[in-house]
């Protein structure tokens, strides 16, 4: 069993257009045995987002992650101490959240973000 955490897009992606999701990612996404993350991060950014009208996104969130057996993420003290530590290559504070937590939490992080792509302090997988 490994654990991921899937960045906000694979997440939306997960919901609406798994298409766009590599088969590998997608055959990782689907196995019972891994869990499979979304931090509060991510549901966060995806809230803001949808109120300033820039994510077209209708439905409950929560309702959305229990569907999918996804595990929540919470943010915690020990994830900020780790977010002090890595470099400044992304400025977005959701992504770099992700980033700490994936390690602090020793989880490959799924994305397709280019900047995040090159942190080499963290297990990557491309989505």
């Amino acid at each position: 069993m490994q654990g991921y955490l899937i960045d906000t897009h694979v997440f939306l992606w997960s919901l609406n257009e798994p298409s766009k999701i590599s088969k590998r990612a997608l055959s990782i996404l689907e196995n019972q045995r891994n869990t499979i993350y979304v931090s509060a991060a991510a549901l966060w950014e995806i809230i803001i987002k949808r109120k300033k009208g820039s994510l077209n996104f209708t439905g409950d969130i929560i309702t959305q992650l229990d569907k999918q057996s996804f595990t929540p993420l919470s943010i915690t003290y020990q994830h900020v101490k780790v977010l002090e530590k890595i470099p400044l290559l992304h400025s977005d504070p959701f992504d770099r959240s992700m980033i700490a937590q994936a390690l602090a939490e020793n989880l490959t992080l799924m994305t397709r973000d280019k900047t995040i792509l090159k942190y080499s302090e963290v297990k990557l997988l491309k989505a």
